[in-house]
């Protein structure tokens, strides 16, 4: 099987405790390399110690998560901007916007909006300044009022390519994405979930250069694994599905998807990947 990369995952979570059988488990599975991220303040140096300890599986995205936006603090992005200077990154990630949960007590859901989307043009502005891309995470209650939010800030940094995490939108969303913003989707294990069909036929009708599998890990485990702790290997189970859905060779589909992710993420062409 030729190699797969996992896009996007949390490798300093505390759900992780034995590194050398995840990435044994991982690279068993056709895994040869992830992209962990580091979402907020204290998860960057745990972040930073990882890639530092296994440089040949793990290369880092950081940034501030939409969901820790109320909690910065003054300096907090002079220090995301300091570490990615000291530390070259994959990009600048996990970020984006997140209308799925309510404000924290003392925000108004207003406010905290607000305070999500000054927090992404910032590090859409940090991402231009590094010549980095950037990884997005948009989640809506109902509705597309956080996509379309996303998609309007995006739209202002033409030269930092946009990958959307974690993709569940329509075609015309996707479209969108490739067509407007140069873009690209990622996508984890609920596409091996039932009733996923729109999703589907977002991956049969896509372009496959605009396609980029990732776990999500620990979280998001795919089927028959659904309720699990997840792996970087599990993007092996992604791609299958991916695969399967437009019926040509997994070989052929690795290699389209890891040449794709080494691209966007500037991962060394000549790496063992």
């Amino acid at each position: 099987m030729r190699m797969i990369i996992d896009t996007l995952c949390h490798i300093a979570s505390s759900k992780f405790s034995d590194m050398e059988q995840l990435i044994s488990d991982s690279k068993e599975l056709g895994v040869t390399h992830a992209i962990t991220q580091g979402t907020h303040r204290k998860d960057w140096q745990p972040t930073l110690e990882l890639v530092r300890a296994y440089p040949e599986f793990l290369s880092s995205c950081l940034g501030v998560h939409p969901t820790d936006a109320h909690a910065l603090q003054d300096g907090d992005l002079a220090e995301l901007a300091a570490l990615c200077q000291e530390y070259p990154q994959a990009a600048i990630g996990e970020v984006g916007l997140d209308y799925y949960w309510p404000a924290p007590e003392g925000w108004s859901e207003e406010s905290y909006r607000a305070r999500q989307r000054g927090l992404l043009e910032a590090q859409f502005e940090l991402a231009a300044q590094l010549g980095l891309n950037i990884s997005l995470h948009s989640r809506d209650r109902s509705g597309s009022v956080c996509f379309d939010d996303v998609f309007a800030i995006a739209r202002n940094f033409p030269k930092v390519r946009p990958v959307f995490h974690c993709f569940i939108g329509t075609m015309d969303q996707a479209e969108s994405i490739f067509n407007t913003l140069d873009g690209y989707i990622s996508i984890t294990g609920v596409v091996t979930f039932k009733k996923m069909d729109a999703l589907h036929q977002v991956l049969i009708n896509s372009p496959l250069n605009r396609i980029m599998t990732e776990t999500d890990a620990p979280y998001l485990s795919p089927e028959p694994y659904r309720g699990q702790l997840n792996i970087p290997g599990r993007a092996r189970f992604v791609l299958d599905k991916i695969a399967d859905l437009r019926g040509m060779d997994r070989e052929q589909l690795a290699a389209i998807t890891t040449a794709t992710a080494k691209q966007f993420f500037r991962l060394n062409p000549k790496a063992a990947i």
